[in-house]
């Protein structure tokens, strides 16, 4: 993920905390927080030690960030976000981790329907 898509600043993650909204499942608990005239999203990611050790935080932080990829077409250009992981993220495969992540920004309403493929 490149660096203007990133959020690693303390202040940066206290704002989005302070100002934003969240939502969440069981696996993840997300922030989000406008950010008018901003030219495309960002992304900071929290995975505590509550999850495993650093082999495990770093897989889990790896999913995401692919996850994310797939998805930034379907979401909002204008924000930041904040993803917390949970413990049980540790044991899910990929497809479940995407599937749950979709499932959380559903709930927020921040994640637009897929384009639908026109038949010829």
């Amino acid at each position: 993920m490149k660096k203007e898509y990133r959020i690693k600043k303390n202040d940066e993650f206290q704002n989005v905390f302070q100002k934003g909204t969240s939502f969440a499942n069981r696996q993840f608990v997300v922030y989000s927080l406008e950010k008018p005239g901003q030219v495309h999203f960002r992304i900071g990611l929290s995975v505590g030690k509550k999850i495993g050790n650093a082999v495990t935080r770093n897989r889990v932080k790896r999913l995401i960030r692919q996850i994310i990829f797939e998805l930034q077409e379907r979401l909002p250009q204008t924000k930041d976000f904040i993803i917390i992981a949970r413990k049980p993220t540790a044991e899910m495969e990929y497809h479940e981790i995407k599937s749950s992540l979709e499932h959380v920004l559903k709930v927020g309403k921040v994640l637009k329907s897929p384009k639908v493929m026109k038949k010829n």
